[in-house]
């Protein structure tokens, strides 16, 4: 008899680990067929604070069995992570900026992938809506109204200067000019509690614009506020550690019709709009 009790004990045990059991095995099948190693990306702060990043890159590890590590920074750090060697892939935002690096020869080739658009934000009712990106920066200094600056040597950094080099206004001159060194987000947030202007891609804006409610549209569509994204793969002579076979991967298939159309989606269910068109193999 207690034999018998030994048994319908242990048997009860086996019962109860039966479920962990089963979770153990899920695990190890999701955890070990298929993952080839990690890719590291680094990129802008645009591409992860509107979602895009957590939107398609799932899609792109079950596809194609690289996890990934993103480091999301201003261009200009991402630039600058890659020249180290510390990134595998860039995806980022600034035209001289990345002609610039392949020119140096920290990368073999850039590649178009999609863009969005600048706008200019600010607070209700103290500007009218324009499309004269120049006569809106103009009008700013004017009127010396705050302004906050990203001031982290981003893509929308670097765009922010040109404009207003454009425009004919040295932000030197500005006494109501805010630099933060801070990235989109995070500048927004500030640029509503100070109830200032800005520069923002139009992606972060929307993502973002629930917490918004001091600021809106001022300025937009004016065809030097495009924006454009370009990917690049770390060239591979910086060291064995490089992932180069997973840049190349993650290259071919970010810029795959099928891939590019599942960019051109995203947002649009949400915000009634796409946050980016693709572009690949346009230019």
């Amino acid at each position: 008899m207690k034999k018998n009790h030994i048994l319908c004990a242990a048997f009860a045990v086996v019962l109860l680990l039966l479920p962990n059991l089963a979770f153990a095995r899920g695990r190890a099948a999701a955890t070990d067929p298929g993952i080839r190693g990690n890719l590291t990306i680094a990129t802008t702060t645009s591409t992860y604070d509107s979602g895009l990043l957590q939107y398609i890159l799932p899609v792109f590890t079950a596809e194609k069995g690289w996890t990934t590590s993103v480091i999301s920074v201003g261009t200009g750090m991402a630039l600058q992570i890659g020249r180290l060697g510390e990134a595998d892939v860039l995806l980022v935002h600034a035209r001289p900026l990345e002609d610039e690096f392949v020119a140096d020869g920290h990368s073999l080739a850039r590649f178009d992938v999609m863009y969005n658009d600048f706008i200019v934000v600010g607070p209700r009712g103290v500007m009218a809506h324009g499309t004269d990106i120049s006569a809106a920066l103009r009008e700013i200094a004017d009127r010396n109204l705050p302004f906050v600056s990203r001031g982290d040597n981003s893509g929308t950094h670097v765009m922010e200067l040109s404009l207003w080099e454009t425009a004919g206004v040295d932000v030197a001159t500005l006494t109501n000019y805010s630099s933060v060194g801070q990235g989109m987000g995070a500048t927004l947030r500030i640029t509503n509690e100070m109830e200032a202007f800005t520069l923002t891609d139009r992606a972060t804006w929307l993502a973002h614009l629930y917490a918004l409610g001091q600021l809106e549209v001022v300025c937009e569509l004016d065809v030097s506020l495009l924006n454009f994204y370009g990917v690049l793969a770390v060239n591979p002579n910086k060291g064995a550690h490089i992932n180069a076979q997973g840049a190349q991967d993650f290259i071919d298939w970010l810029l795959r019709p099928d891939i590019q159309q599942l960019i051109g989606g995203f947002g649009v269910e949400e915000f009634g709009e796409p946050l980016f068109t693709p572009n690949a193999h346009v230019n």
